[in-house]
């Protein structure tokens, strides 16, 4: 599985020197908080001035992605389209979307978006690949719609990388409780250790390290909360757009120069 390249449209704030990163967030709103914490934190620079320009359209009304996957829920792309539309018309130059199902409906969307998507789960697989090339095995927490579709399974599976998930049972019983714990705003011990004991299973099946595939985990999987390493997409999808960013200054620098 290849991920659509989007080009931008001829309405796309293109020319711009300054890069705008735009969040299609929402899904959910904690999630989408913390994405942008991190991506504060993880901005390096002293001033407000050294930090990305960002646009955020965070809208909770969209349907819930898993449920759209699984059980014939409402679609939601056209919430998606719209977003990203609010986004491009507000300047960004780059779309980010911190909600791992959401990215199930970029294949048929993605030419409709009108700007180029960092894709989180590419990122995830290129991260894991690159950082730690012996991982052969990996275990993955996710909604039920993001295991099914076979997200990061085909993603890492170019890596050779296999993924493991949960059964059946212990998806229903710990980890899509979880979820809709923190949704809730429910992140307690009781929160966490659903998520250490389906993370602990995973590692005793075989897994090497552990992603944390639902942008609502890491709030309730802390990484100190297990002994296994936790992998969590926002934080690699934080970093790769900070690298884009850096990259588009140096160009806009070095065209100024010339």
């Amino acid at each position: 599985m290849k991920v659509q390249r989007i080009r931008q449209s001829a309405n796309s704030p293109a020319g711009m020197s300054e890069p705008v990163i735009g969040i299609l967030g929402g899904m959910g709103p904690a999630a989408t908080a913390d994405f942008y914490s991190k991506l504060v934190a993880l901005t390096p620079g002293s001033t407000d001035q050294e930090h990305p320009k960002v646009v955020i359209w965070a809208d909770p009304t969209v349907p819930d992605r898993t449920l759209a996957l699984t059980e014939n829920g409402p679609d939601p792309t056209p919430w998606l389209l719209r977003g990203a539309r609010v986004l491009r018309e507000s300047g960004a130059t780059t779309l980010a979307i911190p909600c791992n199902t959401a990215h199930a409906f970029l294949p048929a969307i993605s030419s409709q978006l009108g700007l180029p998507v960092v894709h989180m789960i590419d990122e995830v697989a290129r991260h894991i690949r690159t950082l730690s090339p012996a991982v052969t095995s990996v275990g993955l927490l996710a909604t039920t719609g993001t295991v099914r579709t076979g997200l990061y399974q085909q993603w890492l599976s170019e890596y050779s990388i296999d993924v493991l998930v949960p059964g059946p049972a212990i998806q229903d019983e710990l980890v899509m409780p979880a979820i809709r714990a923190i949704k809730s705003g429910n992140v307690g011990d009781e929160t966490t250790d659903k998520l250490v004991r389906a993370a602990d299973l995973l590692v005793e099946s075989g897994a090497q390290v552990v992603v944390a595939g639902c942008t609502e985990i890491p709030l309730g999987l802390p990484a100190d909360a297990t002994t296994c390493q936790i992998i969590d997409p926002a934080t690699i999808l934080a970093r790769a757009l900070l690298l884009r960013v850096a990259d588009a200054r140096k160009h806009a620098s070095l065209a100024d120069l010339g």
